[in-house]
């Protein structure tokens, strides 16, 4: 009796074994991003671990149910495949949740989801905002910025930069034209030197799309969710003028005096 249960029960777990690597997909899928805007590039990539002869991948785009696109991809020898699609068109009108699936052979499917902004949507400002600059009057920083907003703009003579406070609801693009006069980054000869760009105090890349004698054109990108960006470079305008000097020359006579009496302890 004893004997006849332990079989059964390998059996059973012979037959789950079974069933469980019957249903497993030989395929995965995944894009490059998980948030797209309108133009975007949608790259998506997936490998097949068993390949079927000359087998495509069929690729399908749904939006709520609603098929908005459909390819047919080829497998390399390695088992990867590959497909881009830009978001653009009539089809993509509609923002919020895309799902992709993919099939391959009989019963192997992977799936997953991206978020997509249509421009529509997407909030675009042009303007110029007036920042501060203390005893130096004001000055104007004309920008755009796609996927929020901008809040402030402050002088920060300690970091020989400026801080922007943005209100970011999208993925998004911030330009700057920047004023020579009161942000620059030159080094020793006089030449351009580029900008150190903090977002939430990680450095990131940016792109410089224009230089001329007045100004310098720099493109930041940001993420949802980021709340200040700071640009450095070699001078800025004080924001305080004079007051700033001062400041800097008490602190600089404190540690003279600090350093002094502990020379004078310790001796």
């Amino acid at each position: 009796m004893v004997n006849k249960i332990f079989y059964s029960l390998i059996i059973v777990g012979i037959i789950s074994s079974g069933t469980a690597f019957a249903t497993e997909s030989l395929i995965s899928v995944q894009t490059d991003n998980v948030d797209y805007d309108e133009g975007d590039a949608i790259i998506i990539s997936g490998h097949i671990s068993t390949i079927i002869g000359k087998t495509q991948v069929t690729l399908q785009l749904f939006y709520n149910d609603n098929l908005i696109d459909i390819a047919q991809i080829e497998v390399s020898q390695d088992g990867n495949y590959s497909h881009i699609i830009i978001a653009e068109g009539r089809q993509w009108q509609n923002d919020g949740v895309h799902s992709l699936k993919v099939t391959y052979g009989e019963g192997n499917i992977a799936e997953t989801q991206f978020t997509f902004n249509p421009n529509s949507k997407i909030i675009e400002t042009k303007d110029n905002f007036e920042v501060t600059a203390g005893n130096s009057g004001t000055f104007d920083i004309p920008y755009s910025i796609k996927g929020g907003i901008i809040e402030d703009i402050t002088i920060e003579p300690q970091i020989l930069g400026i801080l922007i406070k943005i209100d970011s609801v999208h993925r998004g693009t911030l330009v700057l034209d920047l004023p020579r006069q009161y942000i620059d980054a030159e080094k020793q000869n006089g030449k351009d030197d580029v900008f150190i760009i903090l977002i939430d105090d990680l450095q990131t890349p940016y792109d410089e799309s224009k230089s001329f004698s007045e100004f310098r054109t720099i493109t930041i990108d940001f993420e949802e969710g980021d709340s200040e960006i700071q640009i450095i470079g070699t001078h800025v305008v004080p924001e305080f003028g004079a007051l700033v000097m001062i400041i800097l020359m008490i602190g600089i006579l404190s540690s003279i005096l600090l350093t002094k009496n502990r020379l004078q302890i310790k001796i």
